[in-house]
């Protein structure tokens, strides 16, 4: 069998508060396969961003274990970083600088040659169509285009997994239908995607499984098509359906029509 790309059990993070403790993740068991594309559910509260940021090595978890690309989450977090992309719901390009002096500065952080960088960062423009922005302050960028350089930024040192968290919210529906062009072209360049979304026909156009999690642990997981015969009796209702029989919350962000 394939090894998973990602491998979490009984992964589990309680945080300290002058109440007492708060469980915010309460023992995940999480597989996911390499090459394919996962939406990762859940209402607010359930425990979506602290897992991310666990399975990302930006928080310890305090409890259970993970192996993400291959590297173990608490005795090898360096490792892991060097095989994964993480693209935050929040820009962090710098206004004041280029597109292409964002792009080269990012390749220079993973220490590649000033050349080798300059190289990636034209090769990338060229993919995610910012070859015609290099030279434009990224402040002057568009919303779309903008999101566009922050995948960029997240590929630089072609991980074998890329993170996307809540990648299309606050897009026009145009540009969030340009996004998921990009999210199906990573995949089939190779890259696993392990997306975050709170848009269910995002989660329903894009995912190959999905995986729900409320209250800390995993409620349901499957094809957004058997999460929906599941919970709904019927493979033709909408994810909108099953995510609410699952939770018993409504989904946060309305379905909203893409441009195709």
């Amino acid at each position: 069998m394939t090894t998973p790309i990602i491998d979490a059990k009984g992964l589990s993070r309680t945080f300290t508060t002058k109440k007492g403790p708060v469980e915010a993740v309460r023992g995940i068991d999480l597989t996911v396969s390499a090459g394919e594309i996962l939406g990762f559910l859940g209402p607010n509260g359930a425990g979506k961003t602290t897992t991310m940021r666990m399975l990302t090595t930006l928080l310890p978890p305090t409890g259970g274990s993970a192996t993400v690309a291959g590297h173990d989450l608490a005795s090898d977090p360096g490792g892991v970083r060097r095989n994964i992309g993480y693209v935050a719901q929040a820009s962090g390009v710098d206004p004041s600088i280029s597109v292409r002096e964002e792009l080269v500065t990012q390749g220079r952080m993973y220490r590649l040659r000033k050349a080798e960088a300059k190289y990636r960062a034209q090769e990338l423009a060229e993919d995610l169509d910012l070859a015609e922005l290099l030279d434009r302050p990224t402040q002057a960028l568009s919303g779309g285009q903008r999101r566009r350089l922050d995948i960029a930024l997240g590929l630089t040192h072609r991980p074998k997994l890329l993170f996307l968290d809540e990648p299309t919210t606050g897009l026009d529906p145009g540009s969030r239908s340009d996004v998921w062009d990009l999210v199906h072209r990573i995949r089939a360049e190779g890259t696993t995607v392990f997306m975050t979304t709170h848009y269910l026909d995002e989660a329903d156009v894009l995912s190959d499984r999905l995986v729900v999690v409320d209250g800390g642990l995993v409620a349901a997981e499957g094809t957004p098509q058997d999460l929906k015969l599941r919970y709904t009796g019927s493979a033709t209702a909408s994810l909108r359906e099953a995510f609410l029989a699952i939770t018993g919350h409504h989904p946060l962000a309305p379905d909203i029509p893409v441009a195709v």
